[in-house]
């Protein structure tokens, strides 16, 4: 999808992941965000995860996000829960951001092609984490052996063990995990049908209602062909490795 069209899918969308509220807040917890950690989020959509977390644990925030649609989001939810002075934004693509300052906190959930593949977007990610920085990943993987037709349609996932391997193959270590259910996928997914029929009512002729009406009609069948039993995603608390000693 491109751009403009997860803008009008996810208009509605607070939290444009298969994440729940609940599973959101859940992940500050075990991620034990408080009053001193400065957060950078790649990717941030609409700021909720800087947001919320502000509100409830006191974090400051640093979000980066190439739709200025989401980023006035962001702004305006900062405003609404009176965390503007705790969290900044920056209209940037992920791969393009430059910044000196370093975050005991690092996410990127959902985007992690940013740098132009996992391994590189991670790289990137410790770059500007703090030397005992936690950073959070959120990507998707297979629950179980998917059939040929979910692997047509969405390419390059692995496993669960699969995709951690990846990870850790870049220097991380894994402490925790928040994971999606069924239940936090229909939020993400299934609501953005609606959105989606209203948008393509309210604006039949745009050049953009061609590609809707595909999409409405190939993610309705895919999630629920493929994304509920097969598709599992959830978000990765990882810190990086100590050196073996004697290196």
């Amino acid at each position: 999808m491109s751009l403009r069209q997860h803008e009008i899918a996810e208009a509605d969308h607070r939290i444009l992941n298969p994440f729940t509220h609940d599973k959101l807040m859940l992940l500050g917890e075990v991620a034990r965000v408080g009053p001193a950690t400065r957060i950078l989020d790649i990717a941030c959509g609409k700021g909720e995860l800087l947001c919320q977390w502000a509100s409830a644990y006191g974090s400051w925030g640093h979000g980066v996000d190439l739709s200025e649609v989401f980023l006035d989001a962001a702004r305006d939810r900062a405003d609404e829960l009176c965390v503007s002075d705790r969290v900044r934004y920056t209209h940037s693509a992920g791969a393009d951001f430059v910044t000196d300052e370093r975050f005991e906190l690092v996410a990127c959930l959902g985007a992690m092609w940013f740098g132009g593949s996992l391994e590189a977007s991670a790289a990137l990610m410790r770059q500007w984490a703090a030397p005992d920085a936690v950073l959070l990943i959120g990507e998707p993987f297979w629950n179980e052996e998917p059939p040929a037709a979910a692997v047509a349609a969405y390419e390059g996932f692995v496993s669960l063990p699969g995709l951690v391997d990846r990870l850790q193959a870049t220097g991380l270590e894994l402490v925790e995990m928040v994971l999606a259910d069924g239940d936090s996928w229909d939020r993400y997914a299934a609501s953005q049908w609606w959105t989606v029929r209203n948008w393509l009512a309210a604006h039949p002729d745009d050049e953009q209602a061609p590609a809707m009406r595909d999409y409405l009609a190939a993610g309705r069948r895919q999630h629920l062909e493929f994304v509920r039993r097969y598709l599992g995603w959830g978000v990765f608390v990882l810190v990086q490795e100590e050196p073996e000693p004697g290196r």
